[in-house]
């Protein structure tokens, strides 16, 4: 978390899970102009090798890091008068795809968490976006789950793994800031981008049998070529 007085810069790190991280933050920083909510982590795989604890790790890091946020950051806004709230979903939390689904879950959580705020925030002069990205070229497209986790019996697919499949080449970061700092700017309620994205998330909405028939192709190929099938 990085925040910016007149003083200068200070950079404090936090654990988004654990309440009183949030609470020493604020305290050494007052309450900010804009919150970021994008910590997260992904697991990919067959969703029948999670255990509970992957469960419950990814939930409490995607859904519950919001929380704890809005818990200690939404009142204070919400008191001032003023303040943006950008929390960071994903595509995935507009249209679901295969072998994501503890991701998925998550994510489709937080932009009903999103939406269901905004509306109520307005009254209150503080704005609420929900960034829905399409693949973006950072760190978590290369990690495997936790490795304090247990083991799964697949071999863990990362999120490049399963864009290259697919021939998605994910956006590079500076483009998607840009793009979301513009629509943030304009107080878009949800911002999809780069454009494939907004597109997958158009055609979800025109024809929910289209996407789920490509969904069951995309869950087939990857199931073959890169869990080995038979799982």
């Amino acid at each position: 978390m990085l925040t910016t007085d007149i003083e200068g810069e200070f950079d404090h790190r936090l654990d988004v899970r654990h309440q009183d991280d949030w609470q020493r933050v604020l305290s050494d920083t007052g309450v900010p102009d804009f919150l970021f909510a994008n910590a997260g982590i992904s697991m990919g795989g067959p969703t029948q090798e999670l255990t509970r604890a992957h469960w419950d790790r990814i939930i409490d890091v995607n859904l519950n890091g919001v929380v704890n946020g809005l818990l200690e950051v939404y009142p204070a806004m919400v008191e001032r008068g003023s303040g943006h709230i950008v929390i960071t979903a994903s595509g995935a939390g507009l249209a679901a795809p295969p072998f994501v689904t503890a991701y998925a879950a998550t994510k489709h959580a937080v932009v009903g968490l999103g939406l269901g705020l905004r509306s109520e925030a307005a009254l209150h002069g503080v704005r609420v976006s929900i960034l829905c990205p399409g693949a973006v070229d950072t760190p978590i497209l290369d990690r495997s789950p936790p490795s304090d986790l247990p083991n799964t019996r697949s071999k863990p697919v990362t999120a490049r793994q399963y864009l290259s499949l697919l021939n998605q080449k994910p956006v590079s970061a500076d483009r998607f800031a840009r793009l979301a700092l513009d629509r943030i700017a304009r107080d878009q309620a949800i911002i999809c981008v780069p454009v494939a994205a907004k597109s997958l998330w158009y055609l979800h909405r025109l024809s929910p049998s289209l996407v789920a028939r490509v969904s069951k192709l995309i869950a087939q190929r990857v199931d073959h070529h890169l869990l080995g099938g038979g799982n």
